[in-house]
């Protein structure tokens, strides 16, 4: 059986697969499935009652047309060696994905460790990714194995892989071509055998025309590549996720069989979930709680209320914006303003960071870029200090 282990304070696991012996037992007992349950496609994340707080999706399906393709897709990809790069929106499951492609490919039974590129400072993050000797640096008082040696014969997560720092990203490079680490501190490398699978929520390529992502990672990176559905655009996952977490949850509970009525079917279809998968998870969470009669019914659904402006529904809106926008670029051009890119450019990151509240986190998400993105503009425009 493999083994799991968690850093504290830090959005990481490291994980070793089961051998397929135990694929009969529940999800609660072993670490990643991938089974039919009434003829539903269904993925779990490892221990996931330990992750109710977690922003991550615990659970992926395959009912939909668009999932099913995404699924096919990782048929083809998983048997090779190639790097991988999912791209999706927060809580639709990338690393659900990330663990399937593993599952799939010849590394099943080895290590498959994860980790949230956001997770740690630049100061921090060469360290934990490529481990360190000791004396090091201060209070290195021992030698640490990095992640990429601990993924060595399986496969590494690198999650949210926008938000690494440039300098990082040339040292990932040219762990990817060389194929070993040097620790920080050692002057012999160590040869690795790890397969990468990197996940962002935002487009890496205006992330590489911006200056703020190496373009020769990025094709590194980019030999396959999965798109993943917002929960929106592949209705037909809704109600099969649905009921999946009302079976999980109320055994949790301790109730017994509850039904969703019509009413509240209706209403989880018609929601736009701009928090995905997650979201879903937490309003049939709270609708259990709530629930009378083990019935689950449209009033127990508090959905939110949060708009969120997203690109496939702006293709559908009308040109007015677009139109005071050309119209407001048509008069910055005739002022003959000598710094114009960067002008307009730190005058969208001020905007945007004053309309979500001074909240480098939403700011980033508004704009389709990493956080580390709208950090180093904010400190370079001085509106906030580089140590905060």
């Amino acid at each position: 059986m493999g083994t799991e282990a968690t850093v504290p304070d830090a959005d990481i696991l490291l994980m070793n697969l089961l051998d397929n012996d135990y694929m009969g037992l529940t999800h609660r007992e072993f670490d990643s499935i991938y089974s039919k349950e009434d003829d539903m496609n269904l993925l779990t994340l490892p221990n996931s009652q330990s992750l109710s707080t977690s922003i991550r999706a615990t659970a992926q399906v395959f009912e939909d047309p668009k999932s099913l393709a995404l699924l096919a897709r990782i048929q083809q990809i998983a048997p090779s060696d190639a790097n991988v790069l999912i791209i999706g929106e927060t809580g639709t499951g990338k690393e659900l994905i990330a663990r399937h492609v593993h599952d799939l490919s010849h590394r099943k039974g080895k290590p498959f460790v994860a980790v949230n590129c956001g997770a740690f400072s630049e100061t921090l993050v060469e360290s934990e990714l490529f481990g360190h000797e000791k004396g090091a640096f201060t209070g290195a008082f021992s030698a640490k194995t990095g992640w990429f040696e601990a993924a060595n014969g399986g496969t590494i997560f690198l999650d949210e892989i926008g938000d690494l720092p440039l300098s990082i990203q040339v040292k990932l490079l040219r762990v990817l071509q060389e194929r070993e680490v040097v620790r920080l501190g050692a002057r012999k490398p160590t040869p690795i055998d790890v397969r990468l699978v990197a996940a962002t929520n935002v487009r890496l390529e205006e992330a590489v025309l911006a200056g703020h992502f190496r373009e020769d990672l990025f094709y590194r990176l980019r030999v396959a590549h999965l798109e993943i559905p917002t929960l929106r655009d592949r209705p037909g996952d809704i109600l099969p996720l649905a009921q999946y977490f009302v079976s999980e949850y109320r055994r949790r509970l301790g109730y017994g069989e509850v039904e969703i009525d019509e009413d509240a079917k209706r209403k989880l279809l018609a929601h736009a979930w701009p928090g995905n998968i997650r979201e879903l998870e937490n309003a049939i969470h709270h609708a259990l709680l709530i629930c009378k009669g083990n019935r689950l019914r449209n009033e127990d659904l508090q959905l939110s209320s949060m708009q969120l402006f997203h690109r496939s529904r702006h293709e559908h809106d009308g040109h007015g914006g677009s139109d005071s926008l050309q119209h407001a670029l048509h008069q910055l051009f005739e002022a003959g303003h000598e710094t114009l890119y960067e002008h307009i450019e730190d005058t969208v990151v001020r905007t945007a960071y004053h309309y979500c509240h001074n909240n480098q986190v939403q700011t980033a998400r508004l704009l389709g870029v990493s956080r580390n993105i709208v950090r180093a503009r904010l400190i370079k425009m001085g509106a906030i200090s580089a140590l905060k």
